[in-house]
């Protein structure tokens, strides 16, 4: 036997190998993101207990809420862009450990400042996580399925960004509902998963590494190419207002369906926040096929339909329910659609070393969509305004900043995009 065939079966056997632990890297850094989204809204079915509890104002609410978007913004303004440097595994990880010790804080620290921190650690997760992952995954699946087009990691990267602020909610206001410790088990539940992903995590190739010489630390910048400018900021309007649309329910749902639908019960708050993200992640396949002018045309007419429906469930004579879990999911299918084309957009245009840098930028856009109406809508409702006024200012300005996107957005997409090599 020749020496030369035998080592070329060993290569063979050992590239395998390590495309099939890409392949299940990349399976396993996706459910790391979804975990630490997850984790983010698990609090927003819960904020009527705590309320309850301990006499909380709507304002105090807001101002938790606004926490955890301080969180998220900064970390991705600060270390949303740097795993570009030191590698995705880096940054990954304390990503997840962070994330777990805000679960550990609002668990064991119960008490108002305990929120703000364990809140705030939360939002320092999700920015630190987001860009990473989804750059991440985008290379582990392009070494472990170097013939596949892109369409699968796209597809899988925006369902997973939107689909986890929807299971956090989902499963908390589930076992708040029926478990005897609403406080302490939905905590207890992602502390276990999160374990259980950053062992996987540890075993993942690392698909980045250190250049050489190292890359000298600055803040988030608009790494794209000069040609691809507009395309990109194009993008994060998008994103700001889908998030906008997300923020509302996130922030505000149970106190919609408290004060105005006297809706109480907790698996329903989870489940209307769920509805809004199921209808996000669902737009992610609906459109696999759909070009980005039609899926953002589609997704600004249902966010349209959704924040109206919304708002004339409030303003009925006998409030509907079922009008704003309709009106819910289809702001959620609207957002949804509009941070795919958004998402797939800056993929597109990011050269390979500056990715995580243009997806953080991306989503630090689409964080400050998510926080500023929320915030403006809790401070109302506290200052006296009633919920239907308040429904009714946000989709105002949900109307106005799409009439501001829009002729940007069609005409962006209306062009080719510049694809980054």
């Amino acid at each position: 036997m020749s020496v030369a065939p035998l080592t070329s079966a060993r290569r063979t056997a050992r590239t395998s190998v390590r495309q099939r632990e890409m392949g299940a890297g990349f399976w396993i850094v996706a459910l790391s993101l979804l975990l630490v989204l997850a984790v983010g809204t698990i609090p927003s079915p819960l904020y009527g207990l705590y309320q309850h509890r301990d006499g909380f104002s709507t304002f105090t609410i807001t101002l938790i809420f606004a926490a955890y978007s301080l969180g998220t913004t900064v970390s991705l303004f600060l270390v949303g862009h740097v795993s570009d440097w030191y590698g995705r595994k880096r940054i990954l990880l304390p990503g997840l450990a962070m994330s777990a010790a805000s679960a550990l804080v609002l668990l064991l620290w119960r008490d108002l400042p305990g929120l703000f921190v364990g809140r705030v650690m939360g939002g320092l997760a999700v920015g630190a996580v987001s860009g990473t992952a989804t750059a991440y995954v985008a290379e582990l699946r392009a070494a472990s399925h170097p013939d596949e087009s892109p369409r699968m990691v796209q597809l899988v990267s925006a369902s997973v960004s939107v689909a986890g602020l929807g299971v956090g909610a989902l499963v908390s206001g589930l076992l708040a509902q029926y478990v005897t410790s609403p406080l302490t088990v939905p905590y207890l539940v992602f502390l276990g998963a999160l374990l259980a992903a950053a062992i996987g995590a540890v075993l993942t190739p690392e698909t980045r590494q250190r250049p050489v010489p190292p890359t000298k630390y600055h803040t988030q910048r608009v790494s794209v190419p000069a040609q691809a400018r507009r395309q990109f900021f194009a993008a994060t309007a998008g994103a700001a207002v889908a998030f906008a649309g997300f923020g509302l329910f996130t922030s505000l749902a149970g106190f919609v369906l408290d004060g105005t639908l006297h809706r109480t019960a907790l698996s329903l708050a989870g489940a209307t926040v769920f509805t809004v993200f199921a209808g996000a992640t669902a737009m992610q396949f609906i459109t696999m096929s759909w070009n980005r002018r039609t899926v953002l045309v589609t997704g600004m007419a249902c966010m349209v339909g959704g924040v109206g429906l919304v708002v004339l469930a409030a303003w009925l004579s006998s409030p509907s329910l079922a009008l704003f879990l309709i009106g819910g999911l289809s702001t959620g299918l609207g957002g949804g659609a509009m941070f795919k084309g958004s998402l797939v957009t800056v993929m597109v245009i990011s050269e390979l070393e500056h990715r995580a840098e243009a997806v953080a930028g991306l989503l630090l856009a689409g964080y400050v969509g998510l926080s500023v109406p929320a915030i403006g809508a809790g401070v109302a409702i506290d200052a006296g305004v009633s919920t239907r006024d308040t429904l009714l200012g946000f989709a105002i300005a949900v109307a106005i900043a799409l009439t501001l996107s829009v002729p940007v957005l069609l005409r962006q997409a209306s062009q080719p995009a510049v694809v980054a090599q």
